[in-house]
């Protein structure tokens, strides 16, 4: 057997050791309990805000911006209820001559709080998504939600546990490994769509 061939990665290993891992995260999160609470939380009053006439913006870089059009697009199509209303809902940083305006003509660190502070009402709703919570165009987000008077809303991971001064509901999957807080950031993000489909609609 050539040397490339000893190299190959047994893949369906890898794939029962990825679903293991992210079976075991998923089990950690659901005896979370502060977790699930401030998530039921963070559904009923996005779903209150809906109801009172604000919006839903949410953000996120890389992985994180994948997910956050995809759940504006579960909000405002439907979600598991096909006759209800469109929910009102803008991902960030999707309109490429806003965001590479800003992005050049100030810094990138500002290319989804300007956006925000162009639409955002009180009482609208940020969703940030942050697996570090660290990045700096989310912490400036956040920052110019408090600023608009909307709720601040991070779903991040381990390392974004701490930042509770920046959010008023911090959402944070108890792991470090990138792909699997995205895993159950979606999982999060399809609760809270259900949700707030089922109690604002």
């Amino acid at each position: 057997m050539s040397d490339a061939m000893s190299e190959t990665p047994d893949l369906q290993r890898l794939l029962t050791q990825r679903l293991a891992a992210t079976a075991a995260l998923l089990e950690q999160v659901r005896a979370d309990a502060p977790l699930l609470a401030a998530t039921v939380d963070a559904a009923a009053r996005t779903a209150r805000a809906i109801q009172a006439g604000g919006t839903i913006f949410i953000c996120g870089n890389g992985g994180s911006a994948g997910e956050a059009t995809h759940l504006s697009g579960e909000l405002i199509g439907p979600f598991l209820n096909k006759t209800r209303r469109p929910l009102p809902a803008i991902a960030l940083g999707f309109d490429t001559s806003a965001t590479s305006a800003v992005a050049n003509d100030f810094s990138f660190a500002e290319v989804f709080a300007r956006q925000l502070a162009a639409l955002a009402r009180p009482g609208d709703v940020l969703w940030a998504l942050s697996t570090s919570g660290r990045s700096p165009n989310i912490l400036r987000v956040l920052e110019t939600a408090a600023e608009r008077g909307c709720l601040r809303v991070l779903i991040t991971g381990e390392r974004g546990r701490d930042l509770t001064g920046i959010a008023d509901i911090v959402l944070a999957v108890p792991s470090g490994e990138t792909p699997r807080i995205q895993e159950v950031h979606l999982m999060l993000g399809h609760f809270l769509c259900e949700a707030v489909e089922a109690l604002a609609s």
